[in-house]
């Protein structure tokens, strides 16, 4: 734009010229007048823009059109002749300022006819080496290194499109150049991107290649990919570089200015195109480089892009410490390994959280594997000896059962800072970051403010806790949001504010590890950690953003669940991380056990007899009756209803089956993975049967063969002796196996099985996460991979080991996940219709992201048609929605509620915008309130439906309440959930502040929902299910003073979606994992964390109940009779946890004391004995220690200052 505008002023043209992305409402009709009113005009068209569409409606047919683009199809808007339109696009894919001024002449001559000389087009560089000291740019290395010669050891290739220098777009390129070259020689390419073979222009593989491999040690791209013929071939070409290769982002359209002010940091649309297009070829640290300005050029204002000085100097840093990385010889590196853990759930008993990887384990082995490179480590035996060495000295945080007296006397403390430290590098962070830290926690080292305590101070200094092993230390991750040794809604800081900083005790033990410490590499291990959820824009973040404080400059390498992409991609695009993603914990097949398998059995027997000897089946009808009331399940099948109702005994069985095989369907996590450990053996066989579940691929093999359909339980093992034998190289195992079943020998089915069978043992093998781990710690290239759910349909995320990737989201909803929504909404609707007799007119829904990463929109395409609201596709691209006729829709339009996610918010915005947008659509329709009941509920003026946390922050609030105990009634959970979690976003609306919007919205709830797509995680699985659907539930009937139905969708089987009531979620969980003695026994063998794990899960059977009272009183009962009073089971918990067992007691006698848990009263007098032991185990742990404590003392402090809503509601 700037060297159009500029030689049109040189030639005395008046030009006026419009940005697509500066168009709106307001300026349209301008737009659209100076338009009509030219004599030429040129056009480069976008692909999709509605404003633009109207523009072009508008234009006159009888002015001679330019339609420009690298894409011809772009060039059908034209309407002169085609010398005209291949001669323009040929001075504008030339480039350059003579081709421009030539150009413009061009048409003045050939358009208008004006007297006049021009050149022809003329080629310069299509790709070539660029200096700012240079007079002209390079055709070849060669020729370049001979102009600059070797100033500094290490060299920095930079790569930036073409059209910055044909265009002198080259503010960003020349700041990183004068920046890198204070320690480095900078090597600065320039292409077209994609390249052209007709042209002689190359692809930026191409010159990624040819320009940079063996010449330099990072390369920092800024183009949004490299464009080397595809993804795979991208990250190949970056494989065989195998540098550091990092990735400043600009934001276009804003100024410096204006992206600090802005909370979210990117647009959706950049989000989408900046930063996750990029993660495909594995490029790494989306740090922002440069904004926009504007500058005044012949009349119209001209956008320029210029670098951030800070965050160029962030970059030049970052990208250092990567090249002293790799420079440094293991021997000389020093390591910080960092395990999470998760205070609420008690400090003390989950050292290491990561879901379903069993960090302990596989810090021990990373150590091990470290010396055995040359890694001057000495590291535990094994994960039994690394935390008995953290708890013994206390090397974690201070929390109820530990002080901070202790940590330091039983030698936890790394490092004791004095307040002279760490005030000299405190006081050079921005100053609104000093303002926010000391208001919430005093002047350093830390103070005591409003009755909440410093954190981690010993003696006037800043404690901070690990354990060193030679050149590693291991440290436990800093608590977040609260202070002192206790939990309560007093120190929980966090829960009075969701933005609150990290306290100073946080950010000093990063600056000590990257600074006193001198680590040349953090490695965090687990799924997740707390800093990437830290105050701060949700991308592109500043340096007042609190992720970019804390991570410093030191390469971040995160050991990651590769089913878990959501999250994921927060950690890599606000910390800064570099993923090596790990194997999903191997999925085995749950059974029946105890009074079920018991059930089962005399089932099995009473259809054998109910013929020949009836009067042993009459008996069995009394035995099974009585095992239904035993197991709980005769209350769930209505029972007494049932046999009032007059049902046979024959139904009631059928029911009874249904509710078995529910178990046989679902699966469960054998124990936990350990980093490094490819599954092998039996273990291998369940992940592959696990694999072969989805889509009954292994139930339609079956079929085949046998020319019938098998149950679930039968399947499994048909399955599973097929694998082994395929895995063990057996010719034809139908016949052995099948034997007389075998109907029909189908040879292309049993190929096609055996091969499917060898391809998932071959990926399973080639995994290979310790070498990744230990090439990243070289600085070298982590090849990029997809990621998700391998028993989804996802088997290409392995091999792990791999930097993952997540999706393209506007592809989101699929056709397929369409299919599925339309399905859950019939569902829903049907089963509410059946139980209250009448349609929902709302239904509040939790919107996690996994909906997008694991489901591909089944709940966003559910939320559309509810409102009657069809997706439109070009391809498989979503590209609108049309609005169905009520005619077509035949009921009402359901409004809904939506409470969607952070990671929702931060990763897939444009999905937001749709929804938000089909929302007011609807709500502006001409039609009857009874048959538009979003139109019904916006009668007041206000459309907002969608809401999420404030900006920057995550989570929902009355998890922390009720882990802190800071509640007394029902109202007080509301009041937190209404505080977190009224922040409206939407198209134009990002983190509106809208209490009254979502008060209004939860009066007329009648139903709540969430769903769950796989085996891997359920409603225990994280306390946000039910801090957020829980607290979700509980607001909207205490708001609304109705009824609120809660229900839980599944499609696990993409083939048999099914609604079930939360409370049967509860149970078919509680069954089948929970209580079940073959998970017990797979997380009992990882010790202290599997204690950890099951003490969390039971948490979350509190968190339920306190929030939506849909558990059952067996369940409790069962808890402590299997995890508290069992013999064995206590034994366990306390050789390896007793900091778990004491908090699966506490949590128990809380849920007593609030009349939760009506419990069996044998059952709570030997709980209360038991819990006396549990603090006496702690008390001699502790032996003799200073310093104040909670304890097991519960201290219930509500929140009174989140009622403050309700009093500006009632003015």
């Amino acid at each position: 734009m700037a060297l159009l505008l500029q030689a049109a002023s040189d030639l005395g043209i008046d030009l006026e010229a419009w940005s697509v992305s500066d168009l709106c409402d307001e300026n349209l009709a301008d737009c659209i007048r100076s338009l009509q009113e030219a004599e030429v005009i040129l056009l480069h068209p976008p692909h999709q823009d509605r404003l633009f569409d109207e523009v072009l409606s508008q234009i006159n047919k009888n002015i001679p059109v330019v339609s420009f683009g690298f894409d011809p199809a772009l060039w059908s808007f034209s309407n002169v002749s085609s010398k005209v339109l291949s001669t323009v696009n040929a001075y504008l894919v030339y480039g350059g300022a003579d081709n421009i001024r030539n150009m413009l002449l061009f048409l003045a001559r050939e358009v208008l006819g004006a007297d006049c000389h021009y050149d022809s087009p003329k080629e310069i560089l299509w790709q070539g080496l660029y200096h700012p000291d240079a007079k002209n740019a390079f055709s070849t290395v060669d020729d370049y290194l001979q102009w600059y010669g070797k100033r500094h050891e290490d060299r920095v290739g930079i790569l930036f499109f073409r059209t910055y220098w044909a265009n002198g777009d080259l503010a960003i390129v020349d700041s990183l150049i004068r920046e890198f070259e204070k320690d480095f020689d900078v090597l600065p390419a320039f292409c077209m991107g994609l390249g052209d073979k007709d042209l002689g222009a190359h692809s930026s593989g191409e010159v990624v290649e040819s320009f940079f491999k063996g010449r330099v040690d990072a390369i920092i791209n800024l183009q949004s990919i490299f464009h080397a013929a595809n993804v795979e071939k991208s990250a190949q070409v970056l494989k065989g570089v195998d540098v550091p290769v990092i990735h400043p982002v600009t934001v276009y359209h804003k100024t410096e200015a204006d992206w600090r002010q802005d909370v979210h940091g990117l647009s959706s649309s950049e989000v989408g195109w900046s930063i996750a297009l990029p993660e495909f070829e594995g490029l790494i640290e989306p740090i922002l480089v440069g904004a926009s300005s504007w500058e005044d050029m012949a009349g119209s204002t001209c956008e320029k892009h210029n670098g951030i000085e800070d965050r160029v100097q962030k970059i030049a840093r970052r990208t250092g410490r990567w090249i002293r990385l790799r420079k440094k010889p293991p021997s000389e590196r020093r390591v910080a390994i960092i395990l999470h853990n998760n205070p609420c759930a008690s400090a003390e008993a989950t050292v290491g959280s990561g879901a379903h990887l069993d960090t302990l384990e596989s810090v021990a082995r990373i150590l091990q594997r470290m010396k055995d490179e040359g890694y001057q480590v000495e590291g535990p035996a094994d994960g039994k000896e690394l935390i008995d060495t953290i708890m013994d000295r206390k090397a974690l945080s201070e929390f109820r059962w530990t002080s901070v007296e202790e940590i330091v006397s039983r030698g936890g403390a790394l490092a004791l800072i004095d307040k002279d430290e760490y005030e000299s590098w405190f006081l050079t962070l921005p100053h609104d970051v000093q303002s926010k830290v000391c208001e919430a926690w005093g002047d350093p080292p830390g103070e005591e403010r409003e009755g909440v305590p410093p954190a981690m101070v010993y003696d006037g200094q800043i404690v901070v806790t690990g354990v060193r092993y030679g050149n590693a230390i291991v440290c436990v991750q800093p608590k977040r949001g609260c202070a002192g040794a206790r939990c309560d809604g007093l120190v929980c800081r966090i829960l009075h504010d969701p933005a609150v900083s990290p306290p100073h005790q946080y950010l000093a033990t990063y600056h000590w590890i990257e600074e006193v410490y001198g680590a040349d590499v953090m490695i965090h291990v687990g799924t997740h950690g707390n800093m990437e959820f830290l105050p701060g824009k949700s991308a592109a973040l500043s340096s007042s953003c609190f992720p970019d404080i804390a991570v410093g400059d030191v390469p971040y390498l995160y050991i990651y669940n590769s089913d878990n992409p959501p999250e994921g991609a927060i950690a890599k695009r606000r910390s800064y991380s570099v993923i090596v993603d790990h194997m999903q914990t191997v999925m085995t097949s749950s059974e029946v056990y105890g009074d079920l398998k018991e059930l089962e059995e005399n089932i099995a027997g009473y259809n054998l007899c109910k013929v020949s000897d009836k009067g042993r089946a009459h008996a069995l009808e009394h035995v099974i009756l009585d095992l239904l009331k035993k197991t709980g399940l005769a209350e769930e099948m209505d029972l007494e209803a049932q046999m009032k109702s007059g049902a046979t005994f024959e139904k009631i069985l059928e029911r009874a089956h249904d509710k078995i095989s529910e178990i046989y369907t679902t699966q469960i996590p054998d124990g936990m993975h350990i980093f490094g450990e490819s599954p092998s053996g039996e273990k291998r066989v369940d992940l592959i049967n696990a694999i072969l579940r989805f889509d009954s691929e292994s139930a339609k093999f079956l079929s085949a063969l046998m020319d019938e359909s098998v149950d679930i339980k039968e399947q499994d093992a048909l399955a599973k002796e097929f694998i082994r034998a395929y895995l063990s190289g057996e010719a034809d195992p139908e016949s052995r196996i099948l034997g007389g079943r075998l109907k029909k020998r189908d040879d292309i089915a049993a190929t096609s099985m055996r091969e499917r069978v060898m391809e998932l043992s071959q990926r399973i093998e080639a995994s290979d996460e310790m070498q990744s781990l230990l090439h990243g710690m070289s600085g070298g290239f982590i090849e990029p991979g997809p990621s998700g759910l391998i028993t989804r349909g996802k088997p290409d995320v392995l091999p792990t080991g791999r930097n993952f990737y997540s999706l393209d989201p506007a592809t989101v909803p699929t056709k397929a996940a369409w299919r599925i929504g339309r399905k859950l909404a019939h569902l829903l609707i049907t089963k509410y219709e059946e139980e209250n007799g009448r349609t929902p007119e709302n239904v509040a829904m939790y919107w996690m992201a996994s909906d997008i990463m694991w489901a591909d929109g089944e709940q966003l395409a559910q939320m559309l048609f509810l409102m009657g609201v069809e997706p439109i596709w070009k391809g498989s691209r979503v590209t609108g929605y049309r609005v169905m006729s009520l005619e077509e829709l035949g009921r009402p339009r359901i409004d809904i509620t939506v409470r969607a996610s952070g990671i929702t918010r931060d990763c897939f915005y444009n999905c937001i915008e749709l929804l938000d947008r089909a929302i007011r659509d609807v709500a502006a329709r001409d039609e009857p309130p009874e048959m538009n009941y979003v139109k019904k509920h916006s009668a007041g003026g206000d459309d907002h439906r969608i809401f999420a946390s404030q900006p920057g922050t995550y989570g929902n609030g009355v998890n922390l309440a009720v882990y802190a105990s800071a509640w007394k009634e029902d109202k007080d959970l509301t009041d937190v959930f209404i505080q977190w979690n009224s922040f409206a976003y939407g198209k134009g609306i990002f983190g509106k502040q809208s209490h009254q919007s979502l008060v209004s919205q939860l009066k007329s709830v009648d139903v709540t929902f969430n769903k769950t797509v796989t085996d891997e995680y359920d409603l225990l699985g994280c306390c946000c299910y039910f801090g957020t659907h829980g607290g979700l539930t509980n607001a909207a009937r205490e708001l609304s003073g109705h009824e609120v139905s809660s229900y839980y969708g599944d499609t696990r089987d993409r083939e048999r979606a099914e609604i079930r009531t939360l409370a049967d979620e509860v149970r078919r969980v509680v069954r089948t994992r929970l209580l079940n003695p073959k998970w017990i026994e797979g997380m009992k063998r990882h010790g202290y964390k599997g204690a950890g794990d099951i003490s969390k899960r039971v948490g979350r059977v509190y968190g339920w109940e306190t929030t939506t009272q849909e558990v059952d009183d067996w369940i409790f009962d069962e808890i402590a009779r299997t995890f508290v009073l069992d013999e064995e089971n206590a034994q366990f918990f306390q050789e390896n946890n007793p900091w778990a067992m004491e908090e699966i007691g506490r949590r128990l006698l809380e849920a007593s004391a609030r009349d939760l848990w009506k419990a069996d009263p044998e059952v709570l007098d030997a709980l209360k004995r038991r819990y006396l032991e549990i603090e006496g185990w702690m008390e001699e742990k502790m032996g003799e220690t200073s310093g104040n404590f909670q304890g097991g003392a519960i201290d219930v402090v509500p929140l009174e200052h989140a009622k403050v809503w309700r009093e500006k509601l009632l003015r």
